[in-house]
């Protein structure tokens, strides 16, 4: 792969945040695209690296904005409880202050939260076209919150002290982070390649992004978000891997056609596809993922 654009700042409240600009291929008009990664031991940014360059060389593609997520990646990392509704009032300001046009917003995985938020953000009316929605979590999560209470004593009696700090120690090592993704994230093992891994624990060395992971595996982000989807009116492409599967009790056997049906029958403007590959789809099936985009037009 030949190296990524150089990463950019933007300022954001009293942050200086990072993004990386992947130019306008070919003669195209299509709006550009907005990616949002997922959250977790050094995901970042970089996650859509594979996407870009996949599809730069179809001579075809739309511009491509990859922003860092506060707590994430080269954007800064405060010890604070991210919510969904901060990086989706980060995201809506980087919207207007850096695109400054309306985008194709293509939401990873767990991130769904965000992108729901980013979607019913006052300020982002007129600035999304349309929405893709790769891997989200299975239906029964999105829609069983979970105390205030709870979350809050997850956090302070588990993820923000020193019992944080050694398990990030812990789940940044090597073999803990192949491990996890074998059976997690890949469908082949043979795919959680070199890259991968090095990606991981690069961005793993900066022991402050374990705050955003924390404030994901706390919970801050569950919620009832069947109103916000019910809500979405815009063309909304759902794309499953054919082995897709959870971590969560909630929803780890649903198979992946139900896991499909289910947004289908709540997103009112959705339609749907399968392509092979489980939980990471834009980086270990990137030919099928682009191919699949195509549904969106």
């Amino acid at each position: 792969m030949t190296s990524p654009p150089p990463t950019q700042v933007y300022a954001w409240k009293t942050y200086a945040c990072t993004y990386t600009h992947y130019p306008a291929q070919g003669e195209t008009d299509a709006p550009p695209m907005l990616l949002i990664h997922p959250i977790g031991v050094g995901l970042a940014s970089w996650f859509w690296d594979r996407l870009a360059q996949a599809m730069a060389a179809t001579g075809d593609s739309p511009a491509l904005y990859a922003p860092d997520l506060l707590g994430c990646g080269q954007s800064p990392k405060p010890k604070v409880a991210y919510r969904a509704e901060d990086w989706a009032d980060q995201l809506a300001h980087f919207l207007r202050q850096v695109v400054q046009r309306p985008v194709v917003l293509v939401v990873q995985g767990g991130s769904l939260p965000i992108g729901l938020r980013l979607l019913a953000h006052p300020q982002t009316q007129g600035f999304i076209h349309s929405v893709v929605l790769s891997g989200p979590p299975g239906m029964k999560l999105m829609t069983t919150p979970t105390s205030r209470r709870r979350q809050t004593l997850l956090w302070n009696l588990l993820f923000s002290g020193p019992v944080g700090v050694g398990f990030f120690r812990y789940a940044r090592r090597e073999a803990f982070l192949e491990s996890f993704c074998r059976r997690q994230l890949f469908a082949n093992p043979a795919d959680i390649d070199r890259e991968w891994l090095d990606h991981l624990l690069e961005d793993t060395q900066d022991g402050g992004g374990r705050y955003a992971v924390y404030s994901f595996l706390a919970g801050f982000w569950r919620q009832d978000y069947t109103d916000l989807m019910v809500a979405i009116t815009l063309p909304t492409l759902v794309i499953f891997g054919d082995a897709a599967s959870g971590i969560n009790r909630l929803s780890r056997t649903d198979p992946p056609q139900q896991r499909l049906d289910d947004y289908l029958r709540l997103i009112p403007t959705a339609n749907g596809v399968m392509i092979p590959g489980r939980n990471v789809l834009p980086y270990e099936s990137t030919a099928a993922f682009v191919e699949a985009l195509h549904r969106l037009t």
